[in-house]
């Protein structure tokens, strides 16, 4: 009795270890036939190219910079290049470079991600960052390396894992209602040729009105100063209601190159 014991335990032991193995190797062919799937859909053109950093690995963001290319690690960089893909659709390559990293730039490749920034949701904008050549979900207007055609919502922001996404680096400026503050804004706008038509003009159109503003407000205050001082020349007994008056005309002078400004900001961030 006991015997037959221990062989239903054996047999029982056997059974599991069958199931376990088989559901280990569904798993695996399941996680492969989604990567092959993956790359049936993976499109565009890439060049070979040096890249600085010793571990690029496949869906690495790339940055171009005076230094030569590198693994993007700075959120929204302006430099964004492209992203590593080991089997593009065309590889232009450089044979007198073997050691050159193949840099899709336009079309639709795998993109390592992490939720650094939150979930990945399809259709959500990447861009770089802090992470060496990992991108994260863009919430703000900025540089992006395109969008998501997958989602990827890990519970562990540090953890790194790829999805689809069609890659088109460029300035993303779509959030409607986020707001920048200046200082952000001015660094934008030093890269300005570089962005859409669109955006160029915002930012030309903000500063032609900051200039106008700034122009009318000192010509104003210019000519009212200088009837003043005519005036308390003329009526040295009228001096305190004269003061009075040019201090209410450099309120006004104030109050116009700050409704400038504040016209030049909405421009910018609407």
């Amino acid at each position: 009795m006991q015997r037959l014991y221990i062989k239903v335990i054996l047999l029982l032991m056997l059974i599991f270890v069958l199931v376990f193995v088989n559901s280990g190797k569904i798993n695996e062919q399941e996680t492969e036939e989604e990567e092959k799937k993956d790359l049936d859909v993976i499109s565009g053109i890439a060049i070979s190219a040096s890249i600085a950093d010793e571990k690029v690995e496949n869906g690495s963001i790339i940055s171009s910079t005076g230094l030569g290319f590198i693994l993007s690690d700075t959120a929204y960089d302006s430099g964004i290049y492209g992203v590593v893909s080991y089997s593009p659709a065309i590889l232009v390559e450089n044979i007198d470079s073997p050691g050159d990293k193949p840099i899709l730039t336009s079309g639709k490749a795998l993109v390592r991600v992490s939720t650094r920034n939150g979930p990945i949701a399809v259709n959500d904008f990447l861009t770089a960052s802090p992470i060496p050549g990992v991108g994260q979900k863009a919430t703000v207007n900025g540089y992006t390396v395109g969008s998501a055609l997958g989602s990827y919502d890990e519970k562990d922001p540090e953890k790194i894992g790829t999805i689809l996404a069609y890659i088109s680096p460029r300035y993303n400026g779509s959030f409607v209602g986020i707001r920048s503050n200046l200082i952000e804004l001015l660094k934008d706008a030093r890269n300005a040729y570089v962005i859409s038509p669109i955006v160029s003009l915002r930012y030309l159109l903000a500063t032609l009105i900051t200039i106008i503003s700034f122009t009318l407000g000192f010509m104003y205050f210019g000519k009212v100063a200088k009837t003043g001082i005519e005036s308390l020349g003329r009526n040295p007994l009228a001096a305190k209601i004269i003061s009075l008056g040019i201090l209410f005309n450099l309120t006004l002078t104030v109050i116009i190159i700050l409704v400038g400004l504040f016209l030049a900001y909405l421009i910018l961030v609407l």
